[in-house]
């Protein structure tokens, strides 16, 4: 995030991607609005303390539009609608927030080595979990888990 970039800016940004992240996971409309109107309230509120050196704008809305879900169906109690893996699931959010950003990331994985382009491909594209990476690439799952995050640093340094 540039210090330039503004509140305005980011709801503009922003605002048709929360409600895509909102609406699939809240059967009432109204209830999806008042929810999206509520991660925008708590990004205005929160604004100015926001730190672009901890977390992207992306990732940050994310983590606020996530929270605010999990704190709807906390209050509601409402188990059935959602599954809690449908809750804590960022990679689908991910994906619309950053549909913007397909030609960097493409060209930030042409920059990885081949094994840790493959760990993150198998994770995130084919959503398999790091235990069955490692047994495919006959590595250990704790290797594995490392591999995986010397990535995605090396990724965030890339796209950053």
């Amino acid at each position: 995030m540039e210090s330039a970039l503004t509140y305005e800016q980011v709801y503009q940004n922003y605002s048709k991607k929360v409600m895509g992240y909102i609406r699939p996971r809240i059967n009432n409309p109204a209830d999806a609005e008042d929810l999206h109107s509520a991660v925008f309230t708590k990004v205005y509120e929160k604004f100015s303390s926001f730190d672009q050196s901890k977390a992207s704008v992306s990732t940050w809305i994310y983590t606020i539009a996530r929270n605010t879900l999990i704190d709807f169906f906390r209050t509601r109690r409402i188990h059935d609608e959602l599954a809690e893996e449908d809750i804590v699931e960022e990679d689908a959010f991910q994906g619309i927030l950053n549909e913007e950003t397909l030609d960097e990331l493409a060209k930030a994985l042409d920059q990885l080595a081949d094994r840790e382009r493959e760990i993150i491909i198998l994770h995130y594209y084919y959503n398999k979990q790091l235990k069955e990476i490692a047994v495919k690439l006959r590595m250990s799952y704790s290797n594995c888990k490392l591999v995986h995050n010397k990535a995605l640093m090396k990724l965030r340094q890339y796209l950053s």
